[in-house]
């Protein structure tokens, strides 16, 4: 995390802020409106009521109004030049599942272990934990932290995002839902009338929120998919109170157990579509926090969930278009580059296509969309996705621009429409009604935006300045472009 606030701070993505701020709602504002700006990423110095020395920083994973650096803080958090393109993103991230996993590296201690506070000593308040909404249930300690938990018989070590919310100075409280990772291990330790150990970590390695936020499938470890995408394994450290190993360079550890029937309220909360329900929220499980451990001057990394975009749609979304492209490639299906668009909320995924796909796969537009749509939606990666966009891959994912005129001028209205029935959905999805968000279950459609099947293989040609003039042409505008008056 160090490394990487230099690094954001050498090409203007960071502001220190030195002002005292509240972490009652201010804070969340000034994220916020950093998100809708574009501006750098904001690490709050000093923070009312919270000792010196202890910070937070958001919008590590927002994007940046700076031409150019458009996904600079994710494409460096991936270890990838400031300047990648999201297809380059996504790609990077497919192509490390064709690569042997490498497991972590135990080392005895490490930064995360220069503070330890266990038994009275330990005291969650001391945190800068943002009120991040108004209207949300409490202050949320984790919002962009990772969640570590492994199976009883210690098979499966899972790396999860999920909201926590605080409760006092040594419980929390946060959503585990039994269709996630979290929550399928924590049923193993209830079977066994248990609790659930566990260990949150915040400000990681950070790379680590997008690959907490990848669908990888069961009894996959995140740890070991990180270490065969460096290429090297991540150092790691033993928890001083639980049996788990957490990244020796975290900036906060916090350690405990989650309750296998103890539950309270939690939320509710701003969240990733852009709403905030009201209500009262809903029982969920108490974590019990036995250890707090912290580097000097830490820093606690938070999101602001809401309106696009921030790192619900990148450090999830961006991952989880390389999860489908990835599944779709081990199936056979020629796809050549897949994006959640940031601005559709995580509601969307579009998927692309060469020209020739058809030679390639024998068969024509309604059978590749009825594989596509029964490979996907069966998928963890696609279970949180009710609309996919097939395109050719003439059309930039990534370029919303590109995307709608995409959709507008290829989609045929009804007969490019593909619905499917009753689809596993993830409940936070905007438009479930109640009984959906119950049964986890929606209907989901796919928009046929492929070339029709009479174009060809071979596409009208696209007129814009990069593919309707001449090389010479474009050339002689660029190298001419302040003459003619232009900045």
């Amino acid at each position: 995390m160090r490394e990487y606030l230099a690094a954001l701070h050498e090409i203007g993505e960071i502001q220190e802020i030195s002002q005292e701020v509240d972490w009652h709602l201010e804070m969340g504002a000034i994220a916020r409106r950093c998100y809708e700006l574009g501006a750098p990423a904001p690490l709050f110095t000093r923070v009312k009521g919270i000792e010196q020395g202890f910070r937070a920083l958001s919008a590590a994973g927002g994007v940046s109004s700076q031409p150019g650096l458009y996904l600079a803080r994710i494409a460096l958090s991936l270890g990838l030049p400031p300047e990648s393109t999201g297809p380059e993103i996504v790609e990077a991230l497919a192509a490390a599942k064709l690569r042997a996993p490498i497991k972590p590296v135990v080392v005895p201690t490490g930064p995360c272990k220069e503070n330890i506070l266990l038994g009275e000593q330990m005291d969650l308040l001391r945190l800068p934990t943002p009120l991040i909404h108004d209207g949300d249930g409490e202050r949320y300690l984790n919002t962009y932290g990772m969640i570590v938990a492994q199976s009883p018989d210690k098979k499966w070590t899972n790396w999860s995002i999920a909201r926590i919310m605080l409760i006092d100075k040594n419980t929390m409280t946060g959503i585990v839902a039994p269709n996630q990772h979290i929550g399928m291990i924590h049923k193993m330790w209830k079977d066994q009338g248990q609790d659930m150990p566990f260990a949150l970590v915040l400000g990681g390695e950070p790379a680590i929120p997008f690959v907490g936020g990848m669908p990888l499938p069961a009894w996959v470890d995140e740890a070991d998919y990180l270490g065969g995408y460096f290429g090297e394994g991540l150092e790691v450290t033993q928890c001083e109170t639980v049996d788990l190993q957490v990244p020796a360079t975290a900036e906060i550890v916090i350690e405990g157990f989650l309750s296998k029937d103890e539950k309270v309220k939690e939320g509710p909360m701003g969240e990733y579509a852009g709403y905030a329900w009201g209500g009262e929220g809903a029982f969920q499980p108490v974590y019990h926090v036995t250890a707090l451990t912290y580097r000097h001057d830490p820093v606690l990394p938070f999101a602001v969930a809401g309106e696009p975009v921030e790192e619900d749609h990148t450090a999830w979304g961006i991952p989880n278009a390389a999860e489908l492209l990835a599944e779709l490639r081990e199936k056979g299906i020629p796809a050549t580059s897949a994006w959640l668009p940031l601005e559709s909320a995580n509601h969307w995924a579009a998927i692309t296509f060469p020209n020739n796909w058809r030679t390639q796969l024998g068969y024509n537009t309604d059978e590749l969309v009825r594989q596509v749509g029964e490979i996907l939606f069966a998928s963890k990666a696609g279970m949180g996705v009710p609309k996919l966009l097939l395109v050719n891959d003439d059309v930039d994912p990534s370029n919303t621009k590109e995307l709608v005129w995409a959709f507008a001028t290829r989609c045929r209205p009804v007969t490019g429409e593909v619905a499917f029935g009753s689809e596993n959905t993830n409940p936070l999805v905007a438009f479930l009604k109640a009984e959906e968000k119950m049964s986890m279950h929606t209907t989901k459609v796919i928009y046929n935006c492929l070339a029709p099947d009479e174009w060809g293989d071979n596409l009208p040609k696209r007129v814009n300045f990069r593919r309707a003039w001449p090389a010479e042409v474009q050339e002689k505008v660029l190298a001419n472009w302040q003459n003619y008056g232009f900045k």
